[in-house]
Parts: structure tokens; sequence; C-alpha cells
């Protein structure tokens, strides 16, 4: 099974492809896709839409696991990110991959075994996990990572919310 793991945002798009056979894990690529301050959404989004289409293409997923929107205190951004999530989730579900989605809480109990987890700890299991010679950069690839390990461990175990296609 190929997961390719998503943590959406607007400037920084991280994403990681893995194989994930009989246990083990095959890391197949990963990185970021990011984006210019200061274009139009509209531009930034087109960009978004893009690569992943390219990285779709690349690496043939049979799932995609995406890290659940929630809001934080600043609206504004929180709306933009809800955009680029939607053309990513547009994407997937344009090349009909079924699309999981999973709370921070849910990838951090997964991957380090307690859903509270610092940052650093997810960043170091993931490295660790991966068999990675240098931990993952910038922080949303790994959680990108993270999300794409979520997903292979829980399985269709309705850990994760499935999106219909």
């Amino acid at each position: 099974m190929v997961v390719l793991g998503i943590d959406p945002g607007v400037a920084i798009v991280g994403w990681g492809a893995v194989e994930y056979v009989k246990g083990n894990f095959h890391v197949l690529g990963y990185g970021s896709i990011r984006t210019e301050a200061g274009l139009p959404i509209e531009e930034r989004i087109t960009q978004i839409f893009d690569s992943m289409n390219i990285l779709l293409d690349k690496y043939k997923p049979d799932i995609m696991s995406i890290e659940e929107l929630f809001w934080n205190t600043n609206q504004k951004t929180g709306i933009s990110v809800a955009e680029a999530r939607g053309c990513i989730l547009l994407s997937a579900h344009k090349k009909k991959i079924p699309i999981y989605e999973y709370t921070p809480l849910q990838v951090k109990q997964a991957v380090v075994g307690y859903g509270r987890a610092e940052k650093k700890q997810v960043i170091a299991m993931v490295t660790s996990i991966l068999k990675l010679a240098k931990p993952p950069k910038p922080d949303d690839t790994a959680d990108a990572l993270a999300l794409a390990i979520c997903h292979a461990h829980a399985g269709a175990s309705a850990l994760g919310k499935y999106y219909r296609m």
C-alpha cells in the first residue's frame, strides 16, 4: 500500500510518500510545496493544486492521509488553509484516491504512543520508524510523513475520517 501523507497549508504543504508492506516502510519521497507570500490566494491555490497533481501522478498512492483542519485564533489564516486544503482534497478526489483525515492527537498517538507528544518527539520517531539518515525538514514534511505512518498503522480501522468517493 502506498500512502501519501499531507500536512496542508498555504505557504507550505508538507508531503511524504511511503510504501507499507507486511509491517515494513519504504520511503518513496518527501518534501514540501511552497508558495510565495504576497501572491493572490487563487494563484497560491493553483500552484498547490498543480503540484499535488504532479505528486499524485508520480507516486500513484492508494490512499491519501491528511491532517484534519483545526481552527486557531487567527481565522483569516484558517480560512486560507481551508481553501488550500480544499484544492488538495479535490486533486485526490478527481484521481479517485481515497482520503482519510486524522487529528494531530491521533497522529501523535499512532507515531509516538502519546497524543500530547511534543513536535520534537514526533520528528524523532518519524526519523527512527522510517530509518531516515536525518530528520526531515521542514517540520511540515515530518508531519506529513507522520500522517502516512499513522494511516499505515491504523489502516481503515475507522480511526480516521473517510471521505467517500
